[in-house]
């Protein structure tokens, strides 16, 4: 019986290859592989050049692609013909492949990486002997996960793999390839985008492979009768998927869900900007000089609300900050550090789930929607935007503070659900109304949250308002300011409605929806 095994990661391979060469394996290897189980290991061991006659060529970028190798792993045991073919070319059978490729996606993830870096860790080799040994698992184990030696090797002492054995391990191998396919294929056609400058192309491609890996198991879903897990894109998991929890009960998929939402608010400002978000929507949201202040300006914009919430910062969280919190409960609290001292306040709340997240853009290429038998796929919302460019429609310009607060606005309805209304001031979150079916009632909700606080309020509409009740509304309400897309065609309802309330309002030319 002969093994042939070629590894990257080489994980434990001594041990695994001295007990395979126990229960009887003749070992082949390659490169540094070969010299780490007969330098480290002490083991005999053939070099495939020795089994092939052919030497490694162009630096080792061809050395197991042979007729050889293949003969041996592909041969058909059951095949009389095959079996002859075999003994006619001087070619032994392969029983075994150990390999795990070269580190693609842990290369194109360093920074500064280069195209020569990331082509030269393309594997051939290796998924071809993977596919090979996989396509002919009744007779070739394969193994490609280091976690598993221990268990194969067991067997492989012991009486052998079993038919299901095998097929698992196969399946195991065409997975591990596919993966790795995929995240070439991704970077490639990242890459040729970049190159031929097509990033902001609103192409989308014909097809799309999607890759991902389980990161953790989750008690449930939404609710308790579902199943729950969070998987990632191969390589270290970015964005939420790579937050690191400090302190606090496991995470929960609703926890994961809002956390989400309320870190993607939060980040969008730049500012020191602090997000409270209920059921994936921001109930406060506050701009201030420094973290505490927004801190404080956020939970006061809706305090009911804010029980059982979910706090995003998008600075290091402060003693000043954690003090601030200690007297309400919440689920989750996110930001990129914490003061030590902070994180000692936050620790003593025993369920609070605390999670660090990196700074680095973490938005997606795509925006997918799982639907009926189908995906909906669109570009994420994320767009540069000048608030200077927008267009006064009325009588009235905003003035300065009212502009702040109109930008403060729009960019927090963003972030929540459609039909969005928000109403702000000071650059905080007075109020808002989200998921309606029609946006007059999302004012109203706005205007019962706010109470009297709607008084000199602002307010940012996702989208255009279809009807001038709107406007008479948000006046009655105090708001003195509007920012919205503009395009209905009341629109010259909508600017007199506005006019003759006194106040300002502008057109970005852009929607949000959020649904």
């Amino acid at each position: 019986m002969k093994a042939l095994l070629s590894v990257y990661d080489k994980t434990g391979i001594v041990e695994f290859s001295r007990q395979i060469a126990s229960a009887g394996y003749e070992l082949i290897s390659t490169g540094g592989t070969h010299r780490t189980l007969s330098e480290e290991g002490g083991l005999p061991v053939k070099q495939v050049a020795e089994v092939t006659g052919s030497p490694e060529i162009l630096e080792g970028r061809v050395k197991t692609l042979h007729p050889v190798i293949y003969g041996g792993l592909l041969a058909r045991r059951d095949s009389p013909e095959h079996m002859a073919e075999l003994k006619e070319h001087g070619i032994d059978t392969i029983d075994l492949v150990v390999v795990n490729l070269y580190p693609f996606v842990e290369t194109i993830s360093k920074a500064g990486v280069t195209l020569a870096d990331a082509l030269e860790n393309i594997d051939i080799g290796g998924p071809t002997m993977l596919r090979a040994a996989a396509k002919n698992f009744p007779s070739v184990a394969v193994v490609v996960d280091p976690a598993d030696y221990g268990w194969v090797g067991e067997k492989l002492a012991n009486g052998g793999l079993t038919d299901a054995d095998r097929r698992g391990l196969a399946a195991k191998a065409f997975h591990h390839v596919s993966t790795y396919d995929a995240a070439v294929t991704d970077y490639l056609a990242v890459t040729d985008n970049l190159m031929e400058g097509k990033v902001e192309s609103e192409e989308l491609p014909d097809s799309l492979t999607i890759t991902l890996n389980k990161v953790a198991g989750l008690r449930y879903g939404e609710n308790p009768h579902q199943n729950g897990a969070l998987y990632a894109a191969p390589g270290t998991p970015v964005g939420m998927a790579g937050a690191r929890q400090l302190h606090g009960r496991e995470l929960s998929y609703n926890n994961l869900m809002d956390a989400d939402a309320a870190w993607r608010t939060a980040s969008d400002f730049a500012d020191a900007t602090v997000a409270v978000v209920k059921h994936n929507n921001a109930c406060g949201l506050a701009s201030r000089p420094n973290i505490a202040e927004a801190y404080l300006h956020a939970y006061e914009g809706d305090t009911v609300s804010a029980f059982g919430g979910i706090v995003a910062a998008n600075r290091t969280i402060t003693v000043a900050m954690a003090e601030a919190m200690e007297p309400v409960f919440y689920e989750v609290v996110i930001a990129p550090e914490y003061e030590p001292a902070a994180l000692e306040i936050l620790q003593k709340k025993r369920n609070l789930r605390i999670l660090a997240i990196d700074k680095q853009p973490d938005s997606a290429a795509y925006d997918l929607r799982p639907i009926s038998g189908g995906i909906l796929v669109q570009t994420a919302d994320v767009i540069a935007e000048d608030p200077t460019t927008w267009i006064t429609a009325t009588k009235r310009a905003p003035t300065t503070a009212e502009m702040n607060d109109l930008a403060f606005a729009w960019k927090a309805a963003k972030h929540i659900k459609s039909n969005a209304i928000v109403f702000a001031k000071g650059l905080a979150l007075m109020g808002m109304g989200a998921g309606q079916p029609n946006r007059v009632v999302s004012v109203h909700l706005s205007q019962r949250s706010a109470g009297d606080k709607a008084k000199g309020s602002v307010l940012a509409s996702d989208a255009f308002f279809p009807f001038a009740d709107n406007i008479e509304l948000a006046a009655e309400a105090g708001i003195t300011a509007i920012v919205q897309p503009g395009g209905s065609i009341r629109d010259d309802e909508v600017i007199a409605a506005a006019d003759k309330a006194g106040l300002a309002m502008v057109f970005t030319g852009v929607r949000h929806f959020r649904h």
